[in-house]
């Protein structure tokens, strides 16, 4: 899996917060787990494949918000191993 974070000015409360969202899920169909954080000023999400940053960043620019950089590695799921 990859983790894609997204540094986003602009949110200021949960509205926004679901416009990012949606804007991911439209540039990124197989996105799993998206989600945003005014507070930190980032998007999230996970893929299987990486992603067309610049399209990204383009479709972020679109709403009406800045994307200020993203990021892009690998990320392990963690299991639970259940009680010894």
């Amino acid at each position: 899996m990859i983790k894609t974070t997204l540094k986003i000015e602009g949110m200021m409360c949960g509205m926004c917060e679901a416009h990012i969202c949606e804007a991911v899920r439209k540039a990124v169909p197989f996105a799993k787990k998206v989600s945003a954080s005014r507070s930190k000023g980032e998007a999230t999400f996970l893929t299987e494949e990486a992603v067309d940053i610049d399209a990204l960043k383009a479709a972020i620019d679109a709403t009406g918000y800045t994307c200020l950089g993203a990021d892009s590695a690998p990320c392990e799921k963690k299991g639970w191993f259940g009680w010894r």
